[in-house]
Order: C-alpha cells, then sequence, then structure tokens
C-alpha cells in the first residue's frame, strides 16, 4: 500500500511540473490535497482543478508529458493516465465551476519534492460533504479527514456552503459532539429550521392571479 501511494504521490509530482511549466493554472483537490495538508495517505486518483477554458490544454500538456488521454463519460472533468495511475482534471466541482477566484484561494504547499497549489481545507471538506448521499455516506472515512485539518477549517463557512445536504449536516452535528468541529450551538438546527422555512413558503397557497 505504502509504494502505491509513493508512486501517486510521483505522478502528482510529474502532473505539477508539467502544468507549472506550461503556465497552465490549476490547484490540487481531492485525496492527494488532504495528504499535504496533514490529512491521511490517498489511496485513489490524482485530482486536479482546472477551469473549463484550459481543460484542453492541460490535457495536451500532459499527452505531451508522456501521459495518456482518456475520454470519460462524465462531463465536469477529463481525465489522463501516467501509467496506471488515473488523473481527473475537473473543471465542474460539486459545488460550482472551477473560476479564477476558485484557484486564487489555494496555498502554494510542499507535495512530494515540488511546491504545488492546493485548495483550501474548508473547500475540500466542502466538497466531500456535498457528495454524501444515501448509498454513500461512510463517516468513518471522512471523520479522520475533518480531525486532521480541523485546524484549517472554517467550519461556520463549511455549515453555510452545506446547508442544503441533510448528510452534511449529519455528519458537521457529529463532528461537533466528538469535539472535532467548532459550530456554534443549534447550527445545525438553525440551518433545518431555515430549510424548513424556506419550504413552507414553497409549499403554500399560490399567488392570487385576480387582475
Amino acid at each position: 500500500m505504502a509504494d502505491d501511494f509513493d508512486e501517486l504521490v510521483r505522478t502528482t509530482v510529474r502532473v505539477v511540473s508539467a502544468l507549472r511549466e506550461a503556465e497552465v493554472p490549476f490547484a490540487l483537490t481531492g485525496g492527494i490535497a488532504v495528504w499535504a495538508r496533514g490529512g491521511p495517505e490517498s489511496e485513489h486518483d490524482v485530482d486536479v482543478l482546472v477551469r473549463a477554458e484550459d481543460s484542453a490544454e492541460a490535457v495536451r500538456v500532459l499527452v505531451a508529458a508522456g501521459m495518456r488521454a482518456a475520454e470519460p463519460p462524465e462531463r465536469w472533468l477529463t481525465k489522463v493516465y501516467d501509467r496506471d495511475h488515473l488523473v481527473d482534471l475537473i473543471h465542474e466541482p460539486v459545488e460550482s465551476p472551477v473560476t479564477e477566484e476558485t484557484l486564487a484561494r489555494a496555498e502554494w504547499m510542499r507535495v512530494g519534492s515540488v511546491k504545488a497549489p492546493v485548495a483550501p481545507a474548508t473547500d475540500l471538506v466542502v466538497d466531500k460533504l456535498l457528495v454524501l448521499d444515501e448509498h454513500r455516506c461512510d463517516f468513518a472515512v471522512l471523520l479522520p479527514i475533518l480531525r486532521a485539518l480541523r485546524e484549517q477549517i472554517d467550519w461556520g463557512e463549511v455549515a453555510r456552503r452545506t446547508a442544503g445536504s441533510p448528510y452534511a449536516e449529519a455528519l458537521l452535528l457529529l463532528a461537533h459532539r466528538l469535539g472535532i468541529a467548532a459550530l456554534a450551538q443549534h447550527s445545525g438546527r438553525q440551518a433545518h429550521d431555515n430549510r424548513s422555512g424556506a419550504a413552507a413558503v414553497r409549499s403554500g397557497p399560490p399567488a392570487s392571479r385576480a387582475g
């Protein structure tokens, strides 16, 4: 397992070096970014944020560096392979499209033998919470990440940006009860009340059409 992760880091270094040399704007995200910020090692692919308008150029640069392109069925990312290691070039993560402002929030950090822009911990956690649903709801995987990054996370911002997800609300409440998340008291209940109020307005009697 350690050898696999070392190979993943080497792939990350190759990706970072190629994109930096070609001056393609990007930021690391996903598991490799969590690890760069002090979280657990990732066993998955390398995730990279790029703007939609830079996606094709990023693929071209990485192919020129010896990787091979792949055609994904999804429309929100492109893919390349560095040998057997998958690199996802994501231009529209779960919350919103990648913009210049998204990339500007990244911080330069040491990743393997290079420095790379790494997405902020708050953004990483928001993305992970927003993909939770009844089929993907493994808190045991996410709690170690929250614990490792807790001092870097703006918990109020996470709660605000994930307020529409009951799964995120449940995990944040658990993290709060475990002493991991510093949430304002009753923030989860307030988010629930806000959603309930909005639902009541939407489901209320239709507006009169009288002239």
